[in-house]
């Protein structure tokens, strides 16, 4: 039976994507190709795709051949997927974290992450634009826009609605049915960010779960990549094939014991019936009518659905004023160590010969400034501040032990609830701790975000847990999707 996949190829998923090709009915081939057409077609629009990689054809059609010789690799085999730009790859695609200067860099080596897609038979697509330097570059500078790639658009109302970044291209992308699924990264809600604002699931995962190696950073602390998918599913799927011990990470290698290869076990609907759920108040506080709506919704379907929900539960930090000084001081540093690897051909090998680049090519590199890159500039590099070190132990101490990890245990919790990318998802990076959101429906009005863009559109819904709790939050996490299926993909690209 033939597949009119024009057609097919809208919202498909990576479980049907592997049932059609092993019936015979579809090859990666084909599907890569499809995918290529439509990133063609419709991305000139959202800006979400950076570039194609040139190899991806021979590699769909490498594994089509393997498949039918030797089988299958796994759940991963032959399905297309885009990176982030900020993760290497060994090929002939770039790595530039959006920026001119290394626009022409190419890693001499492929991230673990890229290793561990290519070693499950997944077919490496492109790279996704993003948020310039994930967003560590300028304080004005809008969500989704990088002097490489343009400003990203939300496939919901280009040029109307908020993305989200860092991982906007990634989202876009991934949402408008550009790609299979997406690696994004996040440092504090890069991933959460845009997948809230386009319908898709995200997850980023407890630090350490997921190797950082040959990713350009922001902070050794909170950096992870993680899955963005259009289901919980395939973001369970996709987990899996990123798991694993990286001897140039150790703390991956110290976190083996929580690691699972497959998380599609914890596909569980029913585990919702006996969840326990806590509902933070007071980070619903500032919410306007039509998201506090969304959760609100939320709430009461988990209430149906049989989990028990304690509402309020208060947090020991709520009141605390949180700052910024471990991304300042720790980026300086690991971006030193990432670009003094680089070849002598790129422009720049450390944050001072990247501001010196940015001011000599001003027109096209600095539309919004580098305030960021200055201020992280000004430290030493060396990690010895007192401030670093006393924000890091602030941060673990009081978002994770006496923040998460106290109001989980004091009330036999689960999960706690929040809305979208709020500051649940910054309290869960300050611990290191693991995040899933999944959509929650649509708001007709909305505040205006910063930018301009509107907030109305797709919204989502996040559960948060202590470190490593991944399996439990898919398990909520897919049973609240089961429940509610909100996800609808955007008109303008279906």
């Amino acid at each position: 039976m033939a597949i009119d996949l024009d057609k097919w190829i809208i919202e498909a998923d990576i479980r049907s994507m592997q049932s059609a090709m092993e019936a015979g009915v579809l090859s990666s081939e084909q599907l890569t190709k499809t995918y290529i057409e439509r990133i063609r077609a419709y991305d000139r629009e959202l800006r979400s795709v950076l570039e194609i990689n040139p190899d991806a054809l021979a590699i769909a059609k490498a594994l089509d051949i393997e498949r039918l010789e030797r089988g299958s690799r796994g759940r991963m085999h032959g399905i297309p997927i885009l990176l982030k730009d900020n993760i290497d790859t060994h090929d002939k695609m770039h790595t530039s974290a959006g920026s001119v200067a290394l626009a022409e860099s190419v890693a001499s080596r492929d991230s673990f992450v890229a290793a561990q897609l290519r070693k499950a038979g997944a077919v490496l697509l492109g790279k996704a634009n993003m948020t310039e330097w994930a967003n560590f570059m300028s304080g004005s500078m809008w969500a989704g826009y990088s002097s490489r790639g343009g400003q990203v658009l939300n496939p919901y109302g280009p040029g109307e609605l908020f993305i989200g970044g860092s991982s906007s291209g990634s989202a876009a992308a991934t949402a408008a049915n550009l790609a299979a699924a997406a690696i994004g990264t996040e440092t504090s809600g890069s991933i959460i960010g845009p997948v809230c604002q386009t319908s898709l699931v995200g997850i980023k995962p407890t630090i350490g779960l997921v190797s950082r190696t040959g990713i350009i950073p922001i902070t050794n602390s909170q950096d992870t990549a993680g899955p963005m998918a259009r289901s919980v599913s395939d973001a369970a799927i996709l987990l899996g094939a990123l798991t694993g011990a990286d001897e140039h990470d150790p703390v991956t290698v110290s976190s083996t014991q929580h690691a699972y290869q497959d998380y599609t076990p914890f596909l569980d609907a029913e585990f919702i019936k006996q969840a326990r759920i806590g509902v933070p108040r007071f980070y619903y506080g500032h919410l306007d009518a039509d998201r506090l709506a969304v959760i609100e919704a939320a709430i009461t379907m988990l209430k149906d659905a049989g989990a028990s929900i304690i509402d309020p539960v208060e947090l020991a930090c709520e009141q605390t004023k949180w700052d910024g000084d471990v991304m300042r001081y720790e980026f300086k540093k690991y971006l030193n160590d990432y670009l003094g690897a680089l070849d002598e051909a790129v422009p720049v090998h450390s944050l001072a010969e990247l501001i010196a680049y940015n001011e000599a090519h001003a027109e096209v590199a600095l539309k919004y400034g580098q305030g960021t890159l200055l201020w992280a500039e000004e430290t030493s590099g060396m990690l010895t501040e007192q401030e670093y070190l006393d924000s890091k132990a602030r941060n673990q101490e009081l978002a994770g032990r006496l923040g998460i990890d106290l109001a989980i245990e004091q009330h036999g919790l689960d999960a706690l609830l929040f809305f979208g990318c709020d500051e649940g998802d910054d309290l869960a990076a300050r611990a290191g701790y693991p995040v899933i959101t999944v959509p929650g429906g649509f708001a007709d009005n909305g505040i205006i975000a910063p930018g301009g863009y509107s907030t109305k559109g797709p919204q989502g819904i996040t559960f948060i847990g202590p470190a490593f709790s991944e399996p439990t939050l898919i398990k909520i996490a897919y049973g609240f999707e089961q429940a509610t299926r909100h996800r609808a993909a955007p008109k303008a690209f279906s």
